[in-house]
């Protein structure tokens, strides 16, 4: 069955808007760092597990977009049809890679917040925020891959 023109561009356009939402989430999670001006202590996104999770599913999923977006131009110029399975079931592998990067994301962005709340007396706001802000990417990143 051929696809038509509007399917070929849809497709790239999404590719397109995947990779810069993954990008940009890729620049803010790696950018989270925060000091205690009290103790000179310094949380980074690389101390906690979930974040690590989500830039790798954040690097994955980016170097699987580019791959796509790149059979889609090859696709789209060429009138070809692609692979259809490979890019139904990548496309289902991606997606539940992000999904579940942005989960964790979010899930432990949340417990990490309210722990610290408790614990704590400094404010760790700009942290929490830069990490939802990075896992609300992922999440979009998601959406446009599924």
């Amino acid at each position: 069955m051929a696809r038509s023109a509007a399917s070929r561009t849809a497709n790239l356009v999404l590719r397109v808007f995947t990779i810069v939402l993954l990008l940009i989430s890729l620049i803010v999670i790696c950018s989270n760092t925060k000091t205690d001006e009290y103790t000179g202590g310094r949380i980074k996104f690389q101390d906690v597990i979930a974040y690590r999770y989500m830039l790798s599913a954040i690097v994955i999923g980016t170097a699987y977009a580019l791959l796509q977006l790149a059979f889609a131009i090859y696709n789209a110029v060429s009138n070809g049809e692609g692979n259809h399975l490979f890019d139904f079931y990548g496309d289902k592998i991606a997606s539940y890679l992000l999904a579940t990067g942005a989960a964790a994301g979010f899930g432990v962005t949340n417990d990490m917040k309210t722990l610290i709340e408790l614990l704590s007396t400094y404010d760790f706001g700009n942290f929490y925020e830069k990490a939802y802000a990075s896992a609300s990417l992922l999440f979009l990143a998601f959406v446009c891959t599924m």
